[in-house]
């Protein structure tokens, strides 16, 4: 089996819903069959790389709310992350354009390495608050998951693997996901959103279960 999950650096629902599949194979019976292959999303690819705000700033302008609403906002989702186990700090994150952690993903996965990488990413952006479009946290944060710093580098200044994201990005249009995290079980079967576990959990049994002759 294998589930294809798309999702952004920058997502907070995206790490909950990380910890969440993790949860759900922990229970799986079959989970050593189980493949899981992270994919690329942008929730804003328009976003300048190096034009970084506080997230709190540039959600108040996109949505026209007060701060004080969208205090209201990440208190809410970072309750929900500490019932599995994260502890957000939103009011440190900053806004990013992800193309290049996600190259690094990439990288990560020719490197058996990809889900380290995406975990250390999401918690730098969502719990540290680093910028995830700054070349010496990245190369810092990929050689913390064992990723040689050298040969990091030379992919950041690069575009080595950004076709693989573009492809990603395609696909995900393809497949009509508008929203992240989006998981597809073998492609035939699709959980939107930061699911409970136990739905995550019963898709992937009725996935397993024989359809036919």
């Amino acid at each position: 089996m294998k589930i294809e999950v798309w999702s952004d650096i920058v997502c907070p629902w995206c790490y909950i819903g990380k910890r969440r599949l993790e949860a759900a194979l922990a229970r799986y019976e079959r989970a050593g069959e189980v493949e899981v292959v992270w994919r690329s999303f942008q929730l804003d690819p328009t976003q300048p790389r190096g034009e970084n705000i506080p997230t709190s700033a540039m959600l108040a302008r996109k949505y026209g709310v007060a701060p004080s609403e969208v205090r209201t906002m990440n208190d809410r989702v970072s309750a929900l992350a500490a019932e599995e186990g994260l502890t957000y700090q939103l009011d440190r994150a900053v806004t990013a354009n992800t193309f290049d952690a996600h190259r690094l993903v990439h990288f990560a996965a020719a490197h058996g390495l990809a889900d380290p990488m995406k975990e250390r990413l999401l918690r730098a952006v969502l719990v540290d608050g680093s910028a995830a479009d700054d070349l010496g946290t990245l190369v810092r944060l990929a050689t913390e998951v064992g990723l040689p710093a050298d040969a990091t580098r030379d992919v950041l200044n690069g575009d080595t693997y950004a076709d693989d994201v573009h492809h990603d990005i395609q696909q995900a249009r393809t497949l009509g996901i508008r929203g992240v995290p989006f998981y597809a079980v073998d492609r035939a079967y699709g959980i939107s959103g930061a699911q409970p576990v136990e739905t995550i959990l019963d898709t992937l049994r009725n996935a397993s279960v024989p359809t036919g002759p």
